[in-house]
């Protein structure tokens, strides 16, 4: 419906100035296919089977949807009017779309759309490439799927944009993502024999370096390229080259050109863990990952490794590191954690000043830590699925909240028993 229709359906008995005087903050989103006042009866049919299309899909009538859809890319061939890039993405988006939900397509199907769009224009050329090679490798044909990946890196069209450059930047990594999956397979069939194929490693040794060239390069453009970067890191590991295999990690963890990412730092620490690198080195990463994440689940193995440590603060921090992940709900009725906190106590009470070490570290925590932890609620419900989760927690209810008198004690849920048993008996004499 145009905006003018809705405009029109308002309260008549609104003020017309106050209609005028208040912008709406609703969006109206651009109708896709409007009637003009010179329309043709070929757009005409064009604008009506495009209507039909839409009514198709948004009420997923798949092969309604493919009979219009037959009809429709008859519009690449009209040059009479302007967007033919919008349409030539539209009929992409939606062919693509269709035959994704179709029961009855196949892969000829995809490669006759995907060729025909790719030869329709030059704009969205590399985008379905790279949408083209992924169908591909969904179906298994990662041969086919490399050689489409392989045209794309040498496309040339006019100067390149920046948007071009990107997506160039895009093609060559998933192309030498494609090289180190065939480098996996080819590894996975050499471990099932048992003798040394020379071709086999040949082979392996070429894939190695293909990938290689690009997915080193990809550190020069910062972003997030976890799967990459991973796969990059296990053929360096295979091939033994540790000193590189650490200096990408480290990279990727630490320059600040890129942006945040936890996970650079949990695979840092996996890649020491793997090659049994000293606790301090372990803790260091760990300390960053906490800084950005302090909810992350390695924070029960940074906390194991500061109680064990040597360092007399250390047990300190690892009570500040179990109390951030308590912070969070989803580590409320974690076991493991609670009896962290409390191995972490014990051994701060051998401390003189542990008393206010504690204080120090609930003072924030003081107003709102109760409710989240121990209140009669939590006694019911931690005493009924988890008796033992219940007993550290009861406790450590003095040592973190003296000050407070908390209704989490297995006294309290014998006396509300009794309490609910009197009431029940004095119903029943009523």
């Amino acid at each position: 419906m145009p905006i003018g229709n809705l405009n029109d359906d308002c309260d008549s008995s609104e003020d017309n100035s106050t209609k005028e005087g208040r912008k709406s903050k609703l969006h109206f989103v651009n109708p896709i296919s409007v009637e003009t006042r010179n329309e043709t009866g070929f757009h005409k049919s064009m604008r009506i089977c495009l209507e039909q299309i839409r009514e198709a899909l948004l009420h997923h009538r798949w092969q309604e949807a493919a009979e219009y859809m037959a009809c429709y890319p008859q519009m690449l061939d009209d040059t009479t009017r302007g967007k033919h890039q919008q349409q030539r993405e539209l009929i992409w988006r939606m062919a693509t779309e269709i035959l994704h939900h179709h029961h009855n397509s196949k892969m000829e199907d995809y490669n006759n759309i995907y060729e025909r769009m790719k030869h329709s224009g030059v704009k969205h050329y590399l985008l379905i490439c790279l949408e083209h090679s992924f169908h591909l490798l969904l179906h298994g044909q990662i041969q086919d799927a490399k050689r489409e990946l392989s045209a794309a890196e040498s496309w040339r069209y006019g100067k390149e944009s920046a948007a071009q450059y990107e997506r160039t930047k895009l093609i060559h990594a998933y192309r030498s993502l494609l090289d180190y999956i065939i480098w996996c397979d080819k590894k996975h069939a050499q471990s099932n024999t048992d003798y040394s194929d020379s071709a086999n490693n040949k082979d392996m040794n070429n894939y190695f370096r293909q990938a290689s060239v690009n997915l080193k390069e990809i550190l020069k453009n910062p972003g997030i390229w976890d799967p990459f970067i991973l796969s990059y890191v296990e053929m360096l590991e295979f091939y033994e080259d540790h000193e590189e295999a650490e200096k990408v990690l480290n990279d990727y963890a630490y320059d600040n050109a890129f942006p945040p990412n936890p996970n650079a730092h949990v695979y840092l620490y996996e890649y020491f863990k793997r090659h049994d690198a000293p606790e301090r080195k372990l803790m260091k990463v760990l300390k960053h990952l906490q800084t950005s994440v302090p909810s992350h689940e390695l924070m029960l193995e940074y906390s194991f490794l500061l109680l064990w440590s040597d360092k007399k603060g250390d047990v300190q921090k690892a009570l500040g590191v179990v109390l951030d992940m308590l912070d969070y709900a989803c580590w409320r009725s974690n076991v493991d954690v609670w009896k962290r906190l409390k191995d972490i106590v014990d051994k701060l009470q051998l401390q003189e000043d542990w008393k206010e070490v504690v204080s120090e570290k609930m003072a924030a925590r003081k107003d709102w830590w109760p409710a989240l932890h121990f209140t009669r609620f939590h006694t019911r419900e931690d005493s009924r699925d988890n008796p033992q989760l219940m007993g550290v927690k009861a406790s450590l209810t003095s040592i973190l909240c003296p000050d407070l008198t908390l209704k989490y004690s297995a006294g309290e849920v014998i006396n509300e028993g009794q309490t609910q048993r009197k009431k029940t008996k004095k119903t029943k004499k009523t």
